[in-house]
């Protein structure tokens, strides 16, 4: 049998296929408005890349959708999911911080990529994938070109709400001053605002190197520019940050094989 992760989260789905250990497929697809018909997509475009067919297959799933899809034997936390993916990838990492479309969680794992301890901020969108898209939209620039002005910055706008909504209000007044504020200074200033979020549940937990970044935002150079300094030195950020959790779902998946067939 062959050992399947997915990930199905309020964006995008995700799915890992892993044969004793060894990646043989990776599919990120969109998540859409039916989440079990995307995983179900995702599946079987995993299943194609990996010239497999879709029996013996040991299925654990992850994320906001993954306790509703039928197409798993087993669900697990999104935060066990995490620590054991990074722990695979990055065996160094002691927190992983990953900031995904509607969450950003923090996690602490030891050296077997077990949870430690974890906080997690969902309250509001403000720091999260879909707020920087709103932000991006504000800014009338494509989240790629809005990271990069970041890193031109000199200085970051003043930009204090907790709350999106009001963030917004913000970012809108920095946009129509006289003279206008530069556009990379409110970048940093949107850049900063949400990583001030992602520091204090950092700070909750405790701060231990080595730090990984996973998630869909971990793909932003402004974002992980500002995180590293803040917290004064280097992050380590996955080649695909979305599969992270996917990866580990496999991963757990292969040990229930692993465990059935030694008995």
């Amino acid at each position: 049998m062959k050992a399947l992760g997915i990930d199905i989260g309020s964006l995008t789905t995700k799915v890992v296929i892993l044969e004793n250990g060894n990646i043989l497929s990776t599919i990120i697809t969109a998540s859409g408005d039916e989440p079990e018909s995307a995983a179900r997509e995702a599946v079987e475009k995993s299943l194609a890349q990996a010239n497999l067919s879709s029996d013996n297959l040991y299925i654990v799933s992850t994320g906001i959708g993954g306790k509703s899809t039928s197409l798993s034997q087993q669900q697990k936390a999104i935060t066990t999911c995490l620590a054991r993916g990074t722990s695979y990838l990055l065996p160094s990492v002691r927190m992983t911080i990953d900031m995904g479309a509607e969450s950003t969680t923090v996690i602490k794992l030891n050296q077997r990529g077990r949870v430690t301890d974890w906080a997690t901020h969902d309250k509001c969108a403000a720091g999260t994938g879909i707020f920087l898209q709103q932000m991006a939209a504000l800014m009338q620039m494509p989240l790629a070109e809005m990271a990069k002005l970041s890193l031109k910055a000199k200085a970051a706008a003043d930009i204090t709400s907790t709350c999106a909504v009001f963030a917004e209000s913000e970012v809108i007044s920095h946009v129509h001053r006289d003279p206008p504020t530069p556009k990379e200074e409110i970048v940093a200033g949107i850049y900063q605002s949400v990583i001030s979020r992602v520091m204090a549940l950092c700070k909750r937990v405790g701060i231990e190197k080595d730090v990984a970044v996973t998630g869909g935002v971990a793909k932003n150079v402004g974002i992980v520019n500002t995180l590293e300094r803040e917290l004064h030195f280097k992050v380590l950020v996955p080649e695909k940050p979305q599969l992270v959790a996917a990866l580990g779902a496999a991963i757990l998946a292969q040990e229930n094989l692993e465990r059935n067939t030694n008995r």
